[in-house]
């Protein structure tokens, strides 16, 4: 009987999935995160940046998902480690909350899913953790892959 996950080994044990017969292609992938911060600490907005004790919040917060996209294959067992050509991250603020985009892109063998999904979800908890002494009534509402190109398919959320 065939084993029916790809990260289990016949053995029993688990297993790295093999890329090395995939076809390098160009691979981009899209995610974001949304974090409702409440009215009163979306009035401290000054020129779409917000200010708290520990420093510029949504600057910090793209530093940190970038970071996190480079480190992804150490945080996701068998995530493929990989060499990004580009990470970039744009936060919107929305009333009462920040929207986070999240784009990765890599030319190579396995797509950047994980790693644009990393990056939007540390700077979402980097927001929080800048912010958490304003208040504790902070969500990270959700995080989730908007779209991805390359390799055997594509893929975009349905509005």
């Amino acid at each position: 009987m065939k084993n029916k996950f790809t990260h289990i080994h016949a053995s029993g044990n688990p297993q790295m999935v093999d890329v090395s017969d995939k076809k390098v292609t160009h691979r981009i992938a899209k995610a974001q995160a949304v974090v409702f911060l409440g009215k009163e600490i979306m009035l401290l907005l000054q020129d779409d940046e917000l200010i708290t004790k520990k420093g510029p919040v949504f600057q910090t917060a793209i530093i940190a998902g970038v970071m996190g996209a480079k480190k992804t294959s150490e945080l996701i067992p068998f995530c493929h480690p990989l060499g990004l050509e580009d990470v970039q991250i744009i936060i919107t603020p929305k009333k009462e909350k920040v929207i986070i985009d999240a784009t990765a892109r890599v030319t190579g063998k396995t797509g950047v899913e994980m790693e644009a999904l990393t990056a939007a979800s540390i700077a979402a908890l980097t927001v929080y953790d800048m912010c958490k002494a304003l208040s504790h009534d902070i969500v990270i509402e959700e995080v989730k892959l908007m779209e991805k190109k390359g390799g055997k398919k594509n893929y975009k959320l349905k509005d």
